[in-house]
């Protein structure tokens, strides 16, 4: 069934964000990968996922992952107006997968808008809890967090979600929703992966760890400030570099305090809400998919063969298709790997070629000697992290932290630990820098350390980034 582009469409204020309503109901596309964090994905999905979408009326499609990419595989070839929304029960590593997915698809300019929703599976969780710490709900863990962001997807507002543009010297771009770290924070998230039956405490087990062999990483780091006043071409260096715990960080270029860049929202667009108008089937509107394609009915219902029915499933039919009488259907990808196609995606307007200077327009900051650089885009870094307070998911900046050489161990663990609440720039550390930028350069000068984004390992060499605004959309409350 077409979608119905006429049905009007309600809207929400808060904090100077128009939300768009969802119109009910909706079909949603829930990928899981049941090997995150303590492997507890599906349970999770039996015990509190499935019935809050079924007393929602919600249809949803299980599609659970069998090997690593196997989500960016099918959303780069998927059918994706079969869909009002994608939504992952996982950590943040399964999104990475379905943003750069979307992003290589030669229709990534319309796939990059189909809504993204998030429910907490992983260690990490990340995302989630910063979608629920935008919600104004007190911050909060495990199942409990899963539960708050259930009801946050049924009630399905939709807010814009930046995107950065990350460039590695292997000459792949990605797309990050989340971070890029480098130094002790990367290498804590690597390394704490032996810990992962400890779920959320992994991180803490893993920083501790580090604390006791302290690494300085050397490297150069040079960004393009998100507030400038016209000055051009300055290096940052002791004089400039420590912002007030008292007070909010000041930018590079300027004495006065950092303020958030005023938030837009896009203009409406026909598809500016996750749920279209469809007819809805009956009250079990689930079905399970492991195998090689799926397809909709001609009038946008499932079939109810396909239903799970008391949290177990109906055998495919032969041919490995869930059938609804419909030749349309999405084509999963064998395990067979293949090298990622390259994405796609905007022009990044502010990034030179890696091996030339960056502008005269750029801060380059003049030592050389780091503990750890931190480059965010949401408000957590974990589920009990909260890196960047002042970070919202359609800001427009990188929230940029750095932390020099010769903080004390004792110093870099109060700095986590009031993390928890977002406190650390209070605790008046010397060695702490934050700014906002638009674009950074990375160049680690020694091997030790790796590179992450969104958690996920990359290349350790020269890599740079650009923010692109309200470049996604993300299911939020």
């Amino acid at each position: 069934m077409d979608r119905d582009k006429t049905e009007p469409e309600s809207s929400h204020h808060r904090n100077g964000v128009v939300y768009s309503e969802v119109r009910r109901p909706c079909r949603l596309m829930l990928l899981v990968n049941p090997n995150s964090g303590r492997g507890q994905a599906m349970s999770l999905f039996a015990t509190h996922v499935q019935r809050m979408l079924t007393e929602a009326a919600i249809p949803h499609t299980l599609v659970i992952t069998e090997h690593q990419n196997h989500a960016r595989e099918l959303v780069r070839e998927a059918d994706l107006s079969q869909w009002d929304a994608l939504v992952i029960l996982s950590g943040d590593g399964l999104l990475f997968e379905v943003v750069n997915g979307l992003m290589e698809r030669e229709d990534w300019e319309e796939a990059i808008q189909t809504p993204l929703g998030i429910l907490p599976g992983g260690s990490g969780n990340a995302l989630a809890a910063s979608v629920n710490h935008y919600s104004g709900a007190p911050a909060l863990l495990g199942e409990e967090l899963l539960v708050s962001c259930g009801f946050l997807l049924c009630k399905g507002l939709l807010c814009p979600l930046d995107l950065v543009s990350v460039h590695l010297s292997s000459g792949q771009r990605l797309f990050s929703f989340l971070s890029l770290a480098w130094g002790f924070v990367a290498d804590v998230d690597i390394e704490s992966e032996r810990y992962r039956q400890a779920g959320a405490a992994r991180f803490l087990l893993g920083t501790l760890v580090r604390l006791a062999s302290l690494r300085v990483y050397r490297g150069r780091l040079a960004f393009l400030p998100a507030h400038q006043d016209g000055r051009t071409g300055e290096k940052e260096g002791e004089s400039t570099r420590v912002a007030p715990a008292s007070s909010p960080a000041l930018s590079s270029s300027s004495s006065s305090p950092v303020s958030s860049p005023p938030v837009t929202s896009p203009p409406d667009s026909p598809n500016s809400s996750f749920c279209s108008s469809m007819s809805c089937g009956p009250t079990e509107c689930s079905s399970t998919l492991r195998d090689s394609s799926i397809s909709q009915d001609t009038h946008g219902e499932l079939g109810s063969e396909n239903f799970v029915h008391n949290n177990h499933t109906t055998e495919p039919p032969d041919n490995s298709t869930l059938h609804n009488a419909s030749n349309n259907a999405i084509k999963l990808l064998q395990a067979a790997a293949q090298s990622p196609p390259l994405a796609k995606g905007p022009p990044d307007a502010l990034l030179p070629p890696l091996e030339e200077p960056v502008p005269a327009s750029w801060t380059q900051v003049q030592e050389e000697g780091f503990i750890l650089v931190l480059a965010m885009y949401q408000s957590h870094l974990a589920e009990d992290l909260m890196a960047a307070p002042e970070a919202r998911s359609q800001d427009g900046c990188i929230h940029l932290y750095y932390v020099l050489e010769g903080v004390s161990r004792a110093a870099l663990l109060r700095l986590f630990l009031a993390m928890e609440k977002g406190g650390h720039m209070a605790c008046g550390c010397p060695q702490l820098v934050y700014r906002q930028v638009r674009a950074l350069r990375l160049e680690p000068l020694t091997p030790q350390g790796v590179i992450t984004v969104d958690g996920e390992q990359v290349g350790c060499g020269a890599v740079q980034a650009q923010i692109h605004g309200g470049l996604a959309r993300l299911v939020t409350g």
